[in-house]
């Protein structure tokens, strides 16, 4: 289904052929985000990100980069995380190679042009500005602040307003000639081509040797150590109160991942999951609830995040922890484990139709684990979780001692939401 092969100069490729469609997507990714920055240039993993759209030696402007793949109706656009940042192009399969020549453009000629920067740090700012000013959005951000603290992965990827604002375009380049080299990056390839056509297109547009990779640029490991539950309030005079309530969970690379991943469908995956039926449908106290892994190479959160009416947010919190405790104490159904595995399967058979999804599913698993399972193997590891497995994973977990609980809401009281946070 995939293969894998390596360049001259060390850039990873992945080629993952879907013949049944005539769409392909050039998916490009690094190691490289906010986890990797110190505080004084927190937020120029994303900087850069944006600005690798604002012209080239070949294409002096935005516009020129934008009006070619609009003209042939291609989909773009870049992302950057905590740890890994991505450049796309999906187009159609017969204009592969402007997708290689854009791409490859972008990432090896682009200008960081001193009057481009300075309009772009505006930009950012105002989009910093759109994430604070959407609770159901930033809430999330409050919650990895709780969880990870004040180290590079509690802080929030776009950076704080003043480091964009003020940081130098020297920083910014060296920054970029540090991580950006093609022996740290993955070349992800899915859809409709031939193997002998992306070869020549890789080693014709990616084959540069502009330089080793900085043996500096890896980033320090978390290290848990909370001993007690932990409160954060973002005060905003909201009807609806924004909350996220969870718990330090596992890495990328612990198989212990697999059974949090059902135990989230269970508690929260879907609309017949548990917090769903109980604090929606049963006491109308939301209206939508949800739990969710988030996954590093090193630490992991289970988060259960819902938009709550604000007079009623504490009996809220009170069926939440309840249910947990539940989980924790009498474990699940066979009937809700199989439904959940279930689940699971269908939503990644889905998944994997399109061929961003499959680019994205290749690349970023060889870039973050190093390995790659396929997703027969993926579905093999869900659909072998056991209800006992569940219940150690909801027993190792969900601790008191691990509780953490992110707020946007009228609220200014912290020490009232600690008294809530109580398991068994």
């Amino acid at each position: 289904m995939y293969q894998k092969l390596k360049l001259k100069n060390g850039l990873k490729l992945i080629l993952a052929p879907l013949h049944e469609t005539k769409a392909v997507t050039v998916l490009v990714l690094l190691p490289v985000g906010s986890r990797y920055e110190t505080k004084d240039i927190n937020g120029v993993s994303h900087f850069i990100e944006h600005l690798m759209f604002k012209g080239t030696a070949k294409r002096p402007t935005s516009l020129d980069i934008t009006k070619e793949l609009d003209s042939v109706g291609a989909e773009y656009n870049a992302f950057t995380s905590k740890d890994h940042t991505g450049y796309y192009v999906k187009i159609a399969a017969d204009k592969i190679e402007l997708a290689f020549d854009i791409l490859s453009d972008m990432l090896f000629n682009s200008k960081f042009d001193s009057v481009e920067i300075n309009k772009e740090r505006g930009v950012i700012v105002e989009e910093i500005n759109m994430y604070e000013d959407n609770p159901m959005i930033y809430v999330e951000s409050i919650f990895e602040s709780t969880v990870f603290g004040d180290t590079p992965l509690g802080r929030d990827t776009a950076g704080p307003r003043v480091v964009i604002k003020n940081i130098s375009r020297q920083k910014i380049v060296s920054y970029k000639k540090k991580f950006y080299q093609p022996a740290r990056m993955v070349l992800a390839v899915a859809g409709n081509f031939s193997k002998p056509q992306i070869l020549r297109l890789s080693q014709k547009y990616f084959n540069s040797s502009s330089g080793a990779a900085s043996r500096q640029s890896g980033f320090i490991k978390f290290k848990a150590s909370q001993a007690r539950p932990q409160v954060k309030i973002f005060y905003k005079n909201t009807e609806q109160v924004q909350v996220c309530l969870g718990f330090p969970g596992y890495s990328l690379k612990d198989d212990k991942i697999f059974s949090l991943y059902v135990l989230a469908v269970i508690l929260g995956g879907n609309m017949s999951s548990r917090l769903f039926t109980i604090v929606r449908e049963k006491h109308g106290l939301a209206y939508f609830i949800k739990a969710a892994t988030s996954a590093y190479v090193d630490i992991g959160a289970l988060v259960i995040q819902s938009g709550l009416d604000k007079s009623r947010i504490k009996q809220a919190i009170s069926l939440i922890l309840s249910e947990l405790q539940r989980v924790k104490t009498e474990g699940v159904l066979a009937e809700e484990l199989k439904s959940a595995k279930e689940f699971l399967k269908g939503k990644l058979i889905l998944d994997l139709e399109d061929s961003e999804n499959v680019a994205d599913w290749f690349g970023k698993q060889e870039l973050l684990l190093g390995r790659i399972y396929t997703p027969e193997e993926k579905i093999k590891k869900v659909m072998a979780v056991t209800d006992r497995q569940i219940k150690k994973t909801a027993q190792e977990l969900f601790r008191q001692s691990k509780l953490n609980l992110a707020i946007i809401g009228p609220f200014k009281n912290k020490s009232e939401f600690l008294k809530l946070l109580k398991l068994k």
